[in-house]
């Protein structure tokens, strides 16, 4: 019998072997491993965005525990690193202590009552409104996810007319940043010109700030203190290339989606000292997108990576720790969600069948993606760049295995 010839076009062609007909990516760093369909696979974020493949450099990472998500991240950062790239790490678990001594540093560990200090209101190395203006955002953030609702507008202006006396009191000092503390005095005792400035008296601009304050107080002098309550600690060399701050200390604290703000603005601050392009890790991204608040100040890190020259990488289990930040159809789900539409490379490893929806919804898979993403082996993934799809094995160097191997102690206590 003879059938009656089809004819396709290259588009549905496409849609029929979505990973056959994938053209290599034209980059020619950094190695991650082989295309399965054929050939090495290299991805390089800054790589991607001059040439136009891609609209941003941002890079989200999916995948469950064992699969390989954390060896493809600390090995991306290291080779990353070889070619002059600034790696900055917000590191919630204290797993990136061995990237940091690879690269010839140690991590920034944080600790309640610690010796350690990092000051966020750092900002910028030019003083002036920019500086002002970065300040006020992050302390308006800040205070949002301690009192766990935005502020009022009298509770603005009142962080806002503290941070003023606050930088000012430091300028005659000697012109250092302010500090947490400094904003806390203000908040809780201001000055009498600061109230005239808006129409009001000294008692009543207390009592606009004294939630805040006391809410801020928390990190400076209660169980919080020790961390983000002073100038920067001498000795932490910003201009090394690398940056990894340890916050497994407060992993399980409730506070931890504002402590991550603290220390995400402090890294920003300080890898904006340098010219060198910056890739940012904010590894278990869920805890900051659990607060309006924060989810909103993540996202405008996430727009302003092209004109800071940062690629921002968030790490997530599964798709539904974006989807399930909120409630459906809630600003705060949006803002999760837009993370992945402001993230031109989505990695994303075998996912249970339970999440293959979200990930129909947040990635807009083909069904014979979806179909195959429960079945992935280990280290292998979906890379969605731009418009492509690759599938992907990640490929570790001998002198890798040790770096990512999070196994170890579990082999040590079963022996």
């Amino acid at each position: 019998m003879k059938l009656t010839a089809h004819e396709s076009t290259t588009a549905q062609l496409g849609v029929a072997y979505p990973f056959a007909a994938s053209a290599r990516l034209q980059v020619s760093r950094v190695l991650v491993g082989q295309d399965l369909v054929g050939g090495p696979f290299a991805h390089d974020p800054f790589e991607l965005y001059a040439t136009g493949l891609v609209t941003n450099p941002n890079v989200t990472v999916l995948g469950q525990i064992g699969r390989g998500k954390s060896a493809l991240v600390k090995t991306y950062l290291l080779r990353q690193a070889a070619f002059g790239r600034q790696i900055a790490v917000l590191d919630p678990k204290g797993e990136y202590g061995a990237l940091a001594r690879a690269l010839g540093s140690n991590p920034i560990s944080l600790a309640p009552g610690g010796s350690v200090r990092v000051n966020p209101l750092d900002g910028p190395v030019t003083p002036g409104p920019g500086a002002d203006r970065h300040r006020l955002v992050l302390l308006g953030t800040l205070a949002a996810a301690c009192l766990r609702r935005l502020l009022s507008p009298r509770e603005h202006t009142a962080l806002e007319l503290a941070l003023g006396a606050a930088t000012r009191a430091q300028a005659e000092r000697g012109g250092d940043p302010p500090t947490l503390p400094d904003v806390v005095r203000a908040l809780l005792r201001p000055l009498a010109e600061s109230a005239r400035a808006v129409g009001t008296t000294k008692a009543a601009l207390e009592q606009d700030g004294r939630d805040l304050g006391l809410e801020l107080r928390r990190l400076v002098e209660g169980d919080l203190m020790g961390m983000f309550d002073g100038p920067t600690t001498p000795g932490i060399d910003p201009g090394s290339g690398v940056l990894i701050v340890d916050l497994s200390a407060v992993y399980h604290s409730e506070a931890l989606g504002a402590l991550m703000v603290c220390a995400s603005a402090w890294l920003q601050a300080m890898t904006a000292r340098s010219d060198a392009q910056t890739i940012l890790v904010v590894d278990e991204a869920w805890a900051v997108l659990t607060e309006l608040a924060v989810a909103r100040y993540l996202r405008s890190s996430w727009k302003l990576a092209r004109a800071n020259g940062l690629a921002n990488i968030a790490v997530c289990h599964r798709a539904s720790d974006l989807g399930a930040s909120g409630a459906a159809g809630s600003e705060q789900n949006r803002l999760a969600e837009g993370l992945l539409a402001d993230s031109e490379t989505v990695v994303c490893y075998a996912q249970p069948a339970s999440e293959i929806p979200a990930l129909a919804d947040l990635l807009g898979c083909s069904r014979e993606e979806l179909e195959l993403l429960p079945r992935l082996r280990r280290g292998v993934a979906l890379w969605v760049v731009g418009r492509r799809r690759f599938l992907v094995e990640h490929i570790l160097g001998p002198d890798e295995i040790a770096l990512v191997d999070t196994d170890a102690r579990l082999r040590q206590e079963r022996a």
